[in-house]
């Protein structure tokens, strides 16, 4: 008998994140319907506080929340950037780092630059060698009821020195000043979208994620 797939939410409003999770699952070969929050009916919904203290805590609070706001499982995931020479800063506030994590309304493209600037001015000095960094990304499913699976992948490089960085144009957030390791010759902004989907962070969250969607399929 035919079975519908299930829907799926990802809980984000942001379609350049849609697409790359849609495009990152439909590599992988995983069967679901994905559709993003701004897709999903009913909306718009409340932004659940994200006040956890770690990408999973974060990842989690907002799964769970948009599941039961929308009703369907739900796909949520909270990256950013750990730079070890900051002690692992940005982390989970990466995308208002230059305001310390408060939000001020500012337009996402203010915000990536004046994010990066703020790395750039703390890692004044350090040398090459000590400026390695990694996205992190933390991927939850749940649905009303609670946690479903976690998984976590990483992309690892460093952050370059002003003169070779920012450079490229395919990438947002941090993208521009993160030199992809091993090489560390080109920037996570200068990857192509199928480069990115089979190196980032994200892509590999994805992939560890792909068997507990498939596993759904199968229960339903």
């Amino acid at each position: 008998a035919m079975h519908t797939l299930p829907t799926v939410v990802i809980a984000t409003g942001n379609p350049h994140k849609v697409e790359e999770i849609r495009a990152i699952f439909s590599a992988v070969g995983t069967p679901s319907r994905l559709l993003g929050l701004n897709e999903a009916g009913g909306g718009p919904f409340p932004e659940p506080e994200e006040s956890g203290r770690t990408f999973a805590a974060n990842a989690t609070i907002k799964a769970i929340a948009y599941a039961r706001a929308t009703g369907h499982l739900c796909l949520a995931d909270d990256s950013g950037l750990e730079i070890d020479a900051l002690d692992g800063r940005p982390g989970v506030i990466s995308s208002h780092y230059c305001t310390d994590g408060r939000e001020t309304g500012m337009n996402r493209e203010e915000r990536d630059h004046t994010n990066n600037q703020r790395v750039l001015r703390e890692l004044a000095g350090v040398p090459a060698e000590r400026r390695a960094a990694r996205f992190v990304c933390i991927m939850v499913l749940a649905g009303p009821q609670g946690l479903i699976a976690e998984t976590r992948g990483t992309f690892e490089g460093r952050i370059g020195v002003p003169g070779e960085v920012p450079r490229g144009r395919n990438g947002f957030g941090y993208d521009p000043l993160f030199l992809v390791a091993p090489q560390f010759t080109a920037t996570g902004a200068e990857l192509s979208p199928a480069e990115k989907n089979r190196l980032s962070h994200r892509a590999q969250a994805c992939r560890l994620m792909a068997p507990h969607l498939a596993a759904i399929h199968t229960d339903l």
